[in-house]
């Protein structure tokens, strides 16, 4: 069967393209410190985008413009804004990959288009599966180019077990549900000898450090990695005990990642 009228015989490529960790952060350094010359390169070229978010997705090609010049000024730029239910919700369901093939259109007809989130690696804690899933649905080539990805640097940096490990996302807001998870989370790690990485919006990091140090065994493993990416990042990881007996100062206004083990 011939392919339909509209499509092209060299379809666009989806690329997933990382972003600096430093979003909603001052100063920004220069994105070449974050991102490989390669992976600056494509973002410069490409003119189609599907992101979490339009405004960080414009405010990150302007950075890219000041170290390479784009293919199209930003106004002519076309983006694409995820659902902000994928962000909650997230997009593991057959109506977002049905979306999803409706903003992969332009791929069809020879474009290639970008998948960006506002920071770091975009379908990593962050929505955009279901546009993966899209692509691979339809036959698209999907290249993952270089860059910052926070939980392996969080994870790498932890010394807890770099083979097994999960991530679980965030942890319930109220304060008792958040302690039981805490354990259940704790209980995982020593059962399964596996890592467990989790985050939490940058004002909420401050009661989730003191809520870990409350609900965990002493002998726990907890590290606290914040600011990652960043010249003030800073990277704490101990024995619960430890912590408990000297506290470090840590940026805890900054994104982090959580990471225990045994």
């Amino acid at each position: 069967m011939s392919a339909p009228a509209a499509d092209v015989a060299t379809p666009g490529t989806l690329y997933l393209v990382p972003t600096p960790l430093d979003f909603g952060c001052e100063p920004q350094p220069d994105v070449r410190l974050a991102l490989p010359q390669a992976t600056l390169a494509v973002a410069a070229r490409l003119t189609h985008w599907i992101t979490e978010n339009a405004k960080s997705t414009r405010a990150f090609l302007k950075r890219v413009q000041a170290v390479q010049p784009l293919a199209a000024p930003l106004p002519q730029q076309t983006i694409t804004e995820l659902p902000r239910a994928w962000h909650k919700h997230g997009d593991a369901h057959a109506e977002a990959e049905a979306q999803a093939r409706q903003w992969l259109t332009p791929a069809r007809h020879g474009h290639d288009i970008g998948l960006v989130s506002e920071a770091g690696m975009p379908a990593i804690a962050d929505p955009g599966a279901a546009v993966v899933r899209a692509a691979h649905a339809l036959g698209l080539r999907v290249v993952p180019l270089t860059g910052p990805v926070s939980l392996m640097l969080a994870l790498a940096a932890s010394g807890c077990h770099g083979q097994r490990f999960a991530f679980v996302g965030y942890l319930p807001q109220d304060a008792a549900a958040r302690l039981v998870r805490l354990r259940e989370l704790e209980a995982t790690a020593r059962r399964l000898d596996q890592a467990q990485l989790f985050i939490e919006t940058p004002y909420r990091n401050r009661a989730l450090l003191q809520a870990a140090l409350q609900a965990l065994k002493p002998d726990t493993r907890l590290a606290v990695a914040c600011g990652l990416g960043l010249p003030t990042q800073a990277v704490h990881s101990a024995r619960v005990a430890d912590w408990r007996r000297q506290p470090p100062t840590l940026p805890l206004d900054l994104p982090a990642v959580f990471v225990l083990g045994h």
